[in-house]
């Protein structure tokens, strides 16, 4: 695609800056993401939205051009974002025990892609480097990170997923009045027991009773 394609799109997409608080993602995408329910379908998704910001760095990078660099920087900073994203999406999924090793191994395959892309631009730097030069430091940090979650084992990634909310859970709690603190707790417990309880299923039985097998019918002789 050419350059003043691409700066036509991110401009009616809401990267070009001064135009209020941008969002990372543009309409369209937002929409795809709030349709895809299911874990690995979001973060197969936002693999996709991600390797098309690279994209858009390496063709904005290809030519010199006046006003090139706030493009890269929001294109490099939305990026990151996504990234950011991923992992919290890939965390709430395995901290409700949800199996993602499909939409991460994925991801893990994009990221290798993608970082080689990045530490290029930065061990050959085009003159406006300077002028994006942060976002592009945090894209490669976010990028080597995310990739090392990725490829993490997820029986060890569930476990500080799990240490992580309880810590937090701690700390909110410890930051409650006594008051708040005693509802909270009352309201956890009666939670988990209605969830022990659906899980049982009813019966009418009374308790000791065992199931009997049904009496045998004689069949119905023919008049």
């Amino acid at each position: 695609m050419k350059m003043l394609a691409w700066s036509l799109l991110l401009a009616a997409t809401g990267y070009a800056q001064g135009a209020g608080q941008r969002d990372f993602l543009t309409s369209d995408e937002a929409a795809q993401i709030r349709e895809a329910q299911e874990p690995n379908l979001r973060l197969k998704l936002y693999a996709g939205f991600a390797r098309q910001r690279i994209d858009m760095v390496k063709n904005l990078l290809a030519k010199e051009k006046p006003g090139r660099s706030i493009l890269i920087h929001d294109a490099l900073e939305d990026y990151a974002k996504i990234l950011d994203a991923i992992d919290d999406v890939a965390d709430d999924a395995v901290g409700r025990k949800l199996d993602v090793k499909a939409g991460l191994g994925l991801v893990a395959a994009a990221e290798k892609e993608m970082l080689p892309l990045l530490q290029k631009v930065q061990d050959s730097p085009p003159k406006d480097l300077e002028r994006y030069d942060f976002a592009l430091k945090q894209a490669i940090e976010t990028t080597s990170d995310s990739l090392a979650s990725a490829q993490e084992d997820l029986g060890k990634r569930t476990r500080d997923v799990e240490a992580r909310q309880q810590k937090e859970k701690k700390q909110v709690e410890d930051a409650m009045a006594p008051t708040e603190r005693e509802a909270r707790q009352a309201e956890t417990k009666k939670a988990e027991a209605e969830q022990a309880s659906k899980k049982k299923a009813p019966t009418l039985m009374r308790p000791g009773e065992k199931k009997q097998d049904p009496p045998d019918i004689p069949p119905v002789k023919k008049q």
